[in-house]
């Protein structure tokens, strides 16, 4: 017989050249003009456009995505856009294991029984499936744009493609199809790959959860999980999330009048609604330091995760403070300059990944200046956002806050906290030594530097479902959220560089699962 024109590699052999400059060719040819397609497009996640099924945007971007994807002719994938009833849709596809894979069928299932009984995996093995997840659904507008940017009017300048969902998330369907492209191009062995990509991350993934039970036995025996929906230290090597915070929120409303009054004829008499919240918010955090008062929304931080903020911090430094659009920062040896909370990398860390925040990120009851006459509001509202550590549970955190917030209200005025769901945090499992040597592999070969690890202070509520429904399964999350790339607020930007070798780092991991 004649010799097959493309030679099969060995599992987890892999041209590392090869497929950066694949990669590449297929990001400057294809990719980067469907992302900014996808810019142009207001795919407003749910929780921020009630009429989004009306509006039809994220309708739209799931069929682009679903066009390009046929469009590549992967050989074995099939794709199907998945809807339940009302709810956002979901993409999902699915490609078999290749036929030189342990995985492959007729083939013994790697860590399984080999007569197929139902011996559990062994920790770490892939066994039959790797899931990749992503989601298209993006963040609202946000003001402070750059005069020549906006949302949705895509730019590329000096290697950074900016508008809204470029980093979070758009790209991440396409990165993971290209890193499958670059396997098959060098025909080197892979498990059964599935792609999970939903349109309701940005609201909390309410809407995903009855989608993976419809779908839990398409989706198989999962063994690694790839989730380009995370962050990088920096852009100089590949970057594994070790956790995720949770996110309890809600509105908290503060009602001292049916209508305005002269504030001339009633303050001193009438307590002022925005004192009130002020103290009720004390109940809750420390206002000169921001702790967060309740011991029941902390933890404790594991050995394995304080060491590994130890090695980041030493990599990062001051990097870690740095990355933000400080309003007031120090021009020319001035003394004058905004300070973080603390300029100790190690402190930074802990503070945005282990330890419970609380932000206000709306408020309601505040006219606009133009509008502020000498009137005693009625009432103040904030919408609350509390970051949570990620071993406390988000809905007993919601009804905590419920009720520290109610009890007893000032001056008996009418105080109310409406909770607006919560997502419980993620702490990765112990890393297989497979997967740490794919990993370090995988930086070297694209970035000349071993993979660093780093909390997020971020939520992905799909981490904790699949962590859950998956337990031996390993996670590679991350992303290319780095320094300066502003997800959810303005001047968004793709890194492409960087999105570039996370693809080809992609594809070095799943070369070399067992």
């Amino acid at each position: 017989m004649n010799a097959p024109l493309h030679k099969e590699m060995p599992a987890g052999t892999l041209d590392a050249a090869r497929v950066l400059a694949d990669v590449g060719r297929q990001w400057d040819g294809d990719i980067v003009r469907q992302i900014t397609d996808y810019i142009a497009i207001p795919a407003k996640s749910p929780g921020f456009d009630a009429d989004w099924a009306a509006h039809g945007h994220i309708d739209a971007v799931v069929r682009n995505a679903a066009s390009w994807i046929e469009a590549q002719k992967v050989p074995g994938l099939t794709l199907e856009i998945v809807r339940l009833g009302n709810r956002t849709p979901v993409l999902f596809f699915e490609i078999p294991a290749s036929a030189g894979h342990a995985a492959a069928p007729g083939r013994p299932k790697q860590g399984t029984a080999p007569s197929g009984g139902s011996e559990p995996h062994a920790v770490g093995s892939v066994g039959a499936t790797v899931l990749m997840y992503g989601h298209l659904d993006k963040q609202p507008e946000f003001t402070g744009w750059r005069n020549d940017l906006g949302p949705w009017t895509p730019k590329l300048e000096d290697g950074k493609l900016y508008g809204r969902g470029s980093a979070d998330d758009g790209y991440a369907v396409y990165a993971s199809i290209a890193a499958v492209q670059a396997l098959k191009a060098q025909n080197t062995p892979h498990p059964r790959i599935v792609g999970l990509i939903e349109t309701c991350e940005e609201s909390g993934s309410y809407d995903l959860l009855p989608y993976v039970d419809a779908l839990r036995t398409r989706l198989g025996d999962v063994g690694l999980v790839v989730c380009l929906d995370s962050g990088a230290g920096n852009y100089d090597q590949l970057w594994l999330t070790t956790s995720l915070r949770g996110l309890a929120g809600g509105v908290l409303k503060v009602e001292v009048l049916t209508e305005g009054v002269h504030s001339g004829d009633a303050s001193g008499v009438v307590p002022s609604s925005f004192r009130i919240m002020r103290q009720v918010l004390d109940r809750l955090e420390d206002s000169a330091t921001g702790r967060l008062l309740p011991a029941s929304f902390h933890c404790e931080v594991p050995a394995e995760r304080l060491a590994q903020a130890q090695a980041t911090a030493a990599i990062l430094g001051d990097e870690l403070h740095k990355r933000f659009p400080w309003a007031h920062h120090d021009c020319g040896g001035s003394t004058a300059f905004t300070l973080p909370t603390t300029t100790d990398p190690v402190e930074a860390l802990l503070n945005r990944t282990w330890r419970p925040t609380l932000s206000v990120t709306g408020a309601e009851g505040l006219p606009a200046f133009k509008d502020a006459g000498n009137v005693l509001r009625p009432y103040t509202a904030f919408k609350l956002s509390l970051r949570l550590p990620p071993l406390v549970d988000a809905a007993q955190a919601v009804q905590q806050l419920k009720n520290l917030l109610e009890d007893n209200a000032p001056y008996q005025a009418k105080v109310t906290f409406v909770g607006g769901g919560g997502a419980t945090g993620w702490n990765a499992p112990s890393t297989a030594p497979w997967f740490e040597r794919a990993l370090n592999d995988a930086s070297n070969a694209h970035f000349g530097a071993p993979c660093g690890t780093i909390g997020q202070g971020g939520t992905i509520p799909l981490m904790n479902m699949l962590s859950q429904g998956f337990p031996k399964a390993q996670m590679m999350v991350c992303g290319v959220l780095g320094p300066k790339s502003n997800a959810h607020g303005p001047n968004e930007f793709l890194h492409l560089p960087y999105a570039k070798k996370l693809t080809a780092a992609v594809a070095h991991v799943i070369a070399q699962c067992p």
